[in-house]
């Protein structure tokens, strides 16, 4: 199954929310990943540019893109970035393909 790299940022109401009443959003997320047929991986929390990165496998991009558009609707994203992961055996795919892919570069006859 596909995976996807979910960085999000919580909404200054979602923060104001889960200071007054702290709660493991793991369960809401995975949730969410299984009603579109997926599954959550793994979730974390850190510094920088978001505030957390969730890992989840869903069937294909339109039913990964649903769950995360539903997230963000719910107004507790500020910001978010999805990023499509794929596996070592998925590159290997890619690079076999992209060996036998005809492409000449610009200047190049």
């Amino acid at each position: 199954m596909p995976a996807y790299m979910f960085q999000f940022t919580y909404s200054a109401e979602a923060w104001a929310a889960l200071v007054r009443k702290p709660e493991d959003r793991t369960a809401a997320v995975d949730g969410i990943a299984k009603a579109v047929g997926g599954r959550l991986v793994s979730l974390f929390y850190h510094m920088g540019d978001y505030d957390g990165t969730a890992i989840i496998e869903a069937p294909d991009d339109v039913s990964a893109n649903a769950a995360i558009m539903a997230t963000v609707a719910s107004g507790a994203i500020r910001s978010s970035k999805t990023t499509r992961l794929y596996s070592p055996k998925e590159l290997v795919e890619i690079l076999g393909k992209a060996g036998k892919t005809p492409y000449r570069p610009p200047g190049k006859g």
